[in-house]
């Protein structure tokens, strides 16, 4: 492996997971943004942003899981 190849990786292991990160909290402010203003539906952004923090921060996590049993469930009252 080449000088160059090693320090990519040394100095570059973390980006793609800051790249990850940011992209997450700038789609949770865009829905957030979004759910403020009427002309935007915010969850169409806040969502995934909520999955793509979820990775990385549990308490998001645990948001992503409860809101999928209240789907989950909702759709259960409906199809009974």
């Amino acid at each position: 492996m080449s000088k160059a190849v090693q320090w990519i990786r040394e100095n570059f292991g973390r980006a793609p997971k800051v790249v990850k990160i940011g992209g997450g909290l700038f789609l949770i402010l865009l829905g957030i943004v979004g759910l403020i203003l009427p002309i935007m539906p915010g969850w169409i952004f806040l969502i995934p942003g909520l999955i793509i923090i979820g990775e990385y921060y549990p308490p998001a996590h645990q948001l992503v899981e409860w809101l999928k049993r209240k789907y989950h469930s909702a759709i259960g009252k409906e199809m009974r």
